[in-house]
C-alpha cells in the first residue's frame, strides 16, 4: 500500500498511475506490427507503459534483452529502479533508463543527443497546473516546446511543452500516443497545442472517456494517438464509457476526414473508402442540381385549406376556370412516377384531390364574379383573412401563384427526395420544390434526369445534404437540393441512349415502389458502364445510402 505521504508527494508533482488496461492499448497501438521498434515513455514513472510495451514487442517475437528498444526518462532515481525491477521480474528484460528531467534532453537535431530516434513515444505526462509550475522548470520546458515552434503562454500547465518536446523523438513515420488532460480541447492555452497537432502529424485520433478513469484524480482525460507527418486537417474523435471499451471497440481505426467548411458533416459517419469514393465521384464525374435549374418554393398561401380546393367545391360556388390554377394537389404522396401527366391530373380531379388554386386576375374586389366574392364571404367568416400571410398581401384573396415549374422536387420523404417531369404543366404549393430548366438543357437530358436521378451516388448525397427530422422524415431545403450531386447533362444523354427503350418499365417499376431494381440498372449503366466506378465501389456507395436511410428511420434493415 502507497503511504500518506508518497501518495501526497506523488500528487504534487503532477504523477498519477494509469490504468493497465489504457497502457495497454496506447503500446499496442502505437508499435503496431514492429518487432524492432524503439519505443520511449519520456516521463515513465514505474514503467506501466514500458512493462506494456515489452509485453507487445515479446508477443511479435522480439528475443533476449529489449534494453536498446526500451528508453524511459524520470526525475526521481526510485521510480526508475522500481521500473528495472519490474521489467526484469515480468520480462526478464532491461531498459535504457535515464534519471534527469525530460525537457533537457537533445533532440536529434542537437549535438550528441543522448537517445535515438523512435518508433514510438508513449506516455501519462504529469499534469502540474500554471500555478505551481514555475521557476527553473517553466522555463526550460518552455524553452523546449519553443524548439519545435510553439510558443506556450505563462498559464499552460506542464503537460504542454512535455508533449510537443516529445515529438522530437520521433521518427517522421513514428506513433505518439499519450494520455492527457481533456483540457487539450477547451482551454484557451492549449489553443497553440492543438494548432501543432494538425501541422506536425498526418493523422490525429482523440477518444474520450464518459467515466473518470483515475480513481485518484478528478481530471478527465483524452487519449491522443497522433501517427506520420505533413499535417492533417481534422482530428478523429471518439467516445467510449470506460478503458475496457477501448479494444472490443476499436476505436482507433478510423481515419480523419476534413470537414466542409460550412453545412452538415454527415458524411464523416461513412466508412473511409466510401467517403472518398462519393467525394471523388461527385466532384469528377458529376455536377450540382442548380445547373440545370434552381429550386424554388412553392406557392405560399397562408392557409392551403382555404385557397387550394377540390372540384366539388370549385362547382358548389360556381367559381370560373378562368378564376383558377391547375395545381398539383397539396403533399407528394399521389406522385409515385417520374412524370406527373395531364392523366394523372384529371385522375385526381375526379377523385376529389385538391386540384384548384384560387386564382383570381381582377384588379379589385369589386370586379369579381359572384361566385369568387360568395366563397371570399365564407373565407371571412372563417377569418382566413386575418391570417399573417393574408394580411401581408396587397389583396388578401390573391396568393402569389408561382407559374408552372419543368420538374417537381419532392423535398420531404421518408425514403428519398425525387424529381418529377411537371408533363401536365400545373402550378404547385409549398408542399415541394420546382426546378425551372435552364434554357439551354438539351430536352434528351430534361427527360432523363428524373430517370438517371435515380443512382446510388445521388440518393447518398440526398442523405449527405438532407436533414433528418422526427419519424425519420428527411428535408432539403433549396440550398440544400441546389448543391445535390446529379449526373452531367453529356452523361445523362449519353445512357440515356441505352436506357430511354426502358422507361415504361422503370415507371411502372417505381410506381408500385420497386425503386431498388431501377436504381441498380441505372448504377450499372451510369456509375459502371459509363463512369467507370468498379462494382465494389458502387456497391459501397449503395451501402452507405442505405445505412445513412435505416440510421435516420430507424430501419432494421
Amino acid at each position: 500500500m502507497e503511504s500518506a505521504a508518497t501518495s501526497l508527494t506523488r500528487k504534487e508533482r503532477g504523477a498519477f498511475f494509469t490504468p493497465a488496461a489504457i497502457a495497454e492499448f496506447l503500446a499496442t497501438w502505437a508499435i503496431k506490427d514492429k518487432r524492432d521498434a524503439r519505443v520511449l515513455d519520456p516521463t515513465c514513472g514505474e514503467a506501466v507503459f514500458l512493462l506494456s510495451a515489452a509485453e507487445h514487442l515479446r508477443s511479435l517475437g522480439a528475443r533476449g534483452d529489449l534494453a536498446s528498444q526500451l528508453f524511459g526518462v524520470d526525475l526521481h532515481q526510485e521510480s526508475l529502479d522500481t521500473a528495472a525491477s519490474l521489467l526484469a521480474k515480468e520480462h526478464r528484460t532491461a531498459a535504457t533508463l535515464l534519471e534527469t528531467d525530460f525537457s533537457l534532453l537533445e533532440t536529434s537535431a542537437q549535438l550528441d543527443p543522448r537517445l535515438p530516434l523512435m518508433d514510438a513515444v508513449i506516455g501519462n505526462p504529469p499534469f502540474v497546473r500554471y500555478q505551481e509550475h514555475r521557476g527553473e522548470a517553466r522555463k526550460r520546458s518552455a524553452a523546449a516546446a519553443l524548439a519545435q515552434g510553439v510558443r506556450l503562454s505563462g498559464l499552460a500547465s506542464s503537460w504542454a511543452a512535455l508533449l510537443v518536446h516529445s515529438s522530437a523523438f520521433l521518427k517522421e513515420d513514428g506513433r505518439l500516443a499519450m494520455v492527457l488532460p481533456a483540457e487539450l480541447l477547451t482551454v484557451h492555452y492549449a489553443e497553440p497545442v492543438r494548432r501543432w497537432l494538425r501541422r506536425r502529424f498526418a493523422a490525429v485520433r482523440l477518444v474520450f472517456f464518459e467515466r473518470l478513469q483515475f480513481a485518484d484524480a478528478e481530471e478527465q482525460v483524452v487519449l491522443l494517438a497522433a501517427e506520420g507527418s505533413g499535417g492533417c486537417k481534422s482530428f478523429t474523435l471518439v467516445q467510449v464509457d470506460a478503458a475496457d471499451d477501448l479494444k472490443k471497440l476499436h476505436v482507433l481505426d478510423p481515419l480523419g476526414a476534413e470537414p466542409s467548411d460550412e453545412g452538415k458533416w454527415t458524411d464523416l459517419l461513412l466508412p473511409l473508402a466510401q467517403r472518398q469514393t462519393f467525394q471523388r465521384a461527385a466532384a469528377d464525374k458529376f455536377t450540382r442540381l442548380d445547373l440545370y435549374g434552381a429550386p424554388e418554393l412553392g406557392t405560399v398561401t397562408g392557409a392551403n385549406g382555404f385557397f387550394s380546393m377540390n372540384e366539388a367545391t370549385r362547382r358548389e360556388y360556381g367559381l370560373p376556370e378562368t378564376s383558377l390554377m391547375a395545381i398539383s394537389p397539396p403533399g407528394t404522396k399521389h406522385l409515385t412516377r417520374p412524370t406527373f401527366t395531364k392523366g394523372q391530373w384529371e385522375e385526381l380531379r375526379c377523385s376529389g384531390e385538391r386540384v384548384w388554386l384560387l386564382n383570381p386576375r381582377e384588379a379589385a374586389e369589386k370586379d369579381l364574379s359572384p361566385g369568387i366574392k360568395r366563397y371570399l364571404r365564407m373565407g371571412k367568416r372563417l377569418k382566413i383573412h386575418e391570417g399573417y400571410k393574408c394580411q401581408a398581401r396587397t389583396h388578401w384573396w390573391r396568393p402569389p401563384a408561382v407559374d408552372p415549374p419543368d420538374l417537381f422536387f419532392t423535398y420531404m420523404s421518408h425514403r428519398f427526395p425525387r424529381l418529377i417531369s411537371n408533363s401536365a404543366r400545373v402550378g404547385f404549393l409549398n408542399s415541394m420544390h420546382g426546378i425551372r430548366l435552364r434554357e439551354e438543357v438539351d430536352p434528351v437530358a430534361a427527360e432523363a434526369l428524373p430517370f438517371l436521378c435515380l443512382n446510388s451516388l445521388t440518393l447518398l448525397g440526398a442523405e449527405i445534404y438532407g436533414r433528418a427530422y422526427g419519424g425519420g422524415v428527411l428535408k432539403m431545403e433549396p440550398r440544400e437540393a441546389a448543391s445535390l450531386p446529379v449526373p452531367r447533362e453529356e452523361h445523362l444523354i449519353e445512357v440515356w441512349k441505352t436506357l430511354s427503350s426502358r422507361r415504361t418499365s422503370f415507371d411502372r417499376a417505381i410506381g408500385r415502389g420497386d425503386w431498388r431494381s431501377v436504381v441498380e440498372a441505372v448504377d450499372a449503366e451510369l456509375l459502371e458502364g459509363l463512369i467507370g466506378l468498379s462494382s465494389e465501389e458502387v456497391t459501397g456507395l449503395r451501402e452507405a445510402g442505405d445505412g445513412l436511410r435505416r440510421r435516420r428511420t430507424r430501419e432494421s434493415s
